[in-house]
């Protein structure tokens, strides 16, 4: 458990204070970050915010290109407060597309069910250029989740399910959403290896889950992916899990890229959740003591981004992407606005000394909260 210390949420309360105009500044600054420094960050003007740049997660047969960065879905029906009208979401994955992203990520368990539904109203018409990713792994019952199950009979039949629900004819990229005690994972790749054989799937993925987990599912079938947290308040992946993905040639999507929208500047200790939708206001991290505390790094994100016409998501964005070229970002968002400047940061190029300067910032900087209660933390390995 990570502990805050006691001297901290008063200091944290006095950079929010201090910090507050500056991102204000920031914020409002976003339409002008077409400026280019010579010898460091580059962009591109955001009047232009379509995005043409691409990675590719996996190699060989189950490579999968896709856009810099996609979509997470997730918001727009679960866990992230009162939920947005289905028409205005369906607008923005809409014009998600238009502005040419490939890559949509939602799950089952969204919901449960009415994401993918949604998801599969708004694009399966664009089914064919687009790449939509979803997942397996629990038991619903009543409409919540009830428990781990990847047995394979389950796996099948969540994946003709979500077929359905998805309006499409093949799941582009299927990930077991969290490990199962019960079920060895050699098991469950062979499963999704048949669906592949069987049309069903084009590729394999897997989220939350330990360098040894990685390498006996490939060896099964080839992972495209892994999903994990992974974000400036969040490193772990780089404790063993990006490396063996650069050896095997997989390729790692960061979900919650912007910690829950922390690293955005609009959440601070005085953010209220609407708990019955809304998992933050049960997670330490999200809790008042802790995101005073941690505001020392919206503060060091923020200086450093209004110095290059930047917004914190940007810079926090920005970075991930600069880790590794096969890393691509689900950031997600329910405003067309926030959609548009998270594309922005596949034109951004910072040099390898903008880099190091947000790597030694960050490092001594204090993360405060775990980032799940500890039920939710027995469910991943990573």
């Amino acid at each position: 458990m990570t502990k805050l210390k006691n001297n901290e949420p008063e200091s944290g309360r006095r950079s929010f204070l201090k910090v507050g105009a500056t991102l204000s500044a920031s914020l409002l600054g976003a339409p002008s970050i077409a400026h280019a420094f010579d010898g460091g960050t580059k962009q591109k003007n955001p009047e232009n915010a379509n995005i043409t740049k691409f990675r590719t997660l996996g190699t060989g047969k189950h490579s999968l290109e896709v856009t810099a960065l996609g979509l997470g879905c997730m918001g727009m029906s679960y866990h992230r407060g009162h939920i947005p009208n289905k028409n205005a979401s369906i607008a923005l994955m809409r014009k998600a597309v238009e502005m040419g992203v490939t890559l949509f990520d939602t799950a089952e368990v969204y919901g449960a069910y009415t994401n993918e539904i949604l998801v599969g109203e708004a694009i399966s018409q664009f089914k064919n250029e687009i790449s939509i990713t979803t997942k397996f792994g629990f038991n619903i019952e009543n409409g919540t989740m009830a428990g781990l199950n990847s047995r394979p009979e389950q796996i099948r039949k969540v994946a003709d399910e979500s077929l359905k629900r998805l309006k499409i004819d093949v799941i582009d990229l299927f990930y077991q959403h969290r490990q199962d005690p019960d079920v060895p994972v050699e098991e469950v790749a062979g499963t999704v290896k048949d669906l592949i054989q069987e049309g069903k799937v084009k590729n394999f993925g897997l989220s939350e889950v330990n360098v040894e987990t990685i390498r006996k599912a490939h060896l099964v079938q080839p992972l495209t992916a892994i999903q994990s947290e992974y974000h400036l308040m969040w490193k772990k992946p780089e404790e063993g899990v990006l490396a063996a993905c650069e050896e095997l040639g997989i390729g790692f999507v960061p979900y919650s890229p912007m910690n829950r929208g922390y690293l955005t500047g609009m959440l601070n200790g005085q953010t209220n959740f609407y708990a019955a939708n809304d998992n933050r206001a049960g997670l330490p991290r999200f809790q008042k003591e802790a995101m005073i505390a941690n505001w020392p790094i919206l503060e060091f994100i923020s200086n450093f981004g209004h110095e290059r016409g930047l917004t914190p998501t940007q810079v926090a964005l920005a970075w991930l992407m600069h880790q590794k070229p096969w890393i691509v970002p689900i950031p997600g968002t329910t405003k067309i606005a926030h959609l548009q400047e998270n594309m922005a940061v596949a034109d951004i190029q910072f040099s390898a000394e903008e880099v190091r300067e947000i790597n030694d910032g960050v490092s001594k900087i204090i993360i405060y909260g775990d980032r799940y209660t500890p039920v939710e933390q027995k469910r991943v390995e990573n």
